[in-house]
């Protein structure tokens, strides 16, 4: 199954929007940085240049994810996206690390901050180009579910955090409180490292094959039970991998019915789950309801299976 033109030109221009956004807050960081010798503003230098890093891997790994399946790779690239997640994960907790040692040092040895007034109107200038591309991305995630585009998104929520956070430190050191620049800079660093944490978790449950969330399999299930013929249903299992979801399931039919007819059915609660959940790739087996065993309690089958109607 291959993804919508329309969805990969969305996921595309999303890579290209991050990567340009954090090029040229970088660049704008880095001279006021230069004049000013804020470590909060070094932060925000750090995180811009760490998030373009995060960006061009994520620009590569949208790139392969969104090629269609082949004869290696029989259920396509998504989980390239999830791969990226923990490549931008890496990136941003590195740059925790280095926020953090550069602010404690300045902690305990603390310096002037110099042209406040320049390093305010970046500031100003990041937020408002991270609220842009924050809401550009949310629009992407909600029409195309893209896993690298959300962990993208993630990291730059917290840029907003951050960002905001500069900038209050900027205006209270140009109140004569210089030295809370240092300990916003720890506190900039410490919520860096929870958003890389929290995005390499969400990137694992993809290379895991978790699965979807409970309500929407039970959404699958009652939507293939409803199907006029089925009998029931058992074995729902689902997984996720890039923007594609994999759903594979057992119908339980009338053991009278002819292969075609049985085959017909099954395509109909596939048709059925389809039309809900686009993104779903269905795969049906026909099982006689004759035949039909409840599983022992305690067993793996039993732990995996969803209740028959």
């Amino acid at each position: 199954m291959n993804i919508s033109l329309p969805h990969a030109r969305l996921m595309r221009l999303a890579t290209f929007a991050a990567l340009a956004t954090a090029l040229t807050l970088a660049l704008a960081k880095a001279i006021a940085w230069w004049l000013s010798g804020s470590v909060s503003l070094l932060a925000g230098l750090t995180d811009s240049l760490l998030d373009g890093a995060a960006s061009l891997l994520n620009l590569i790994a949208v790139h392969y994810a969104l090629r269609p399946a082949d004869e290696d790779h029989r259920y396509g690239h998504g989980k390239a996206e999830a791969l990226a997640g923990l490549g931008q994960a890496l990136f941003i907790g590195a740059s925790a690390v280095l926020v953090g040692s550069h602010a404690i040092d300045r902690l305990l040895h603390p310096e002037p901050i110099g042209a406040p007034a320049l390093g305010i109107a970046v500031m100003l200038l990041s937020l408002a180009m991270t609220v842009a591309l924050l809401l550009f991305q949310h629009h992407v995630v909600r029409e195309t579910g893209s896993t690298a585009i959300r962990a993208d998104s993630l990291h730059y929520r917290s840029d907003l955090l951050l960002n905001s956070s500069i900038l209050l430190a900027l205006l209270l050191a140009s109140y004569g409180w210089p030295q809370l620049d240092a300990l916003f800079g720890i506190g900039i660093a410490l919520y860096i490292f929870w958003s890389a944490v929290s995005i390499a978790r969400e990137a694992a449950t993809v290379l895991m094959d978790k699965e979807l969330d409970p309500q929407i399999s039970a959404q699958m299930h009652a939507l293939a039970c409803a199907v006029p013929g089925v009998l029931g249903v058992h074995d729902l299992r689902t997984r996720l991998s890039g923007t594609h979801w994999f759903v594979q399931l057992h119908a339980e039919l009338p053991g009278e019915l002819s292969l075609q007819q049985a085959h017909h059915l099954c395509e109909q609660v596939e048709a059925a789950i389809r039309s809900e959940f686009p993104r779903a790739e269905v795969l049906v087996h026909a099982d006689p309801s004759s035949v039909v065993k409840a599983p022992q309690q305690g067993s793996p089958a039993a732990a995996g299976q969803q209740p028959s109607a």
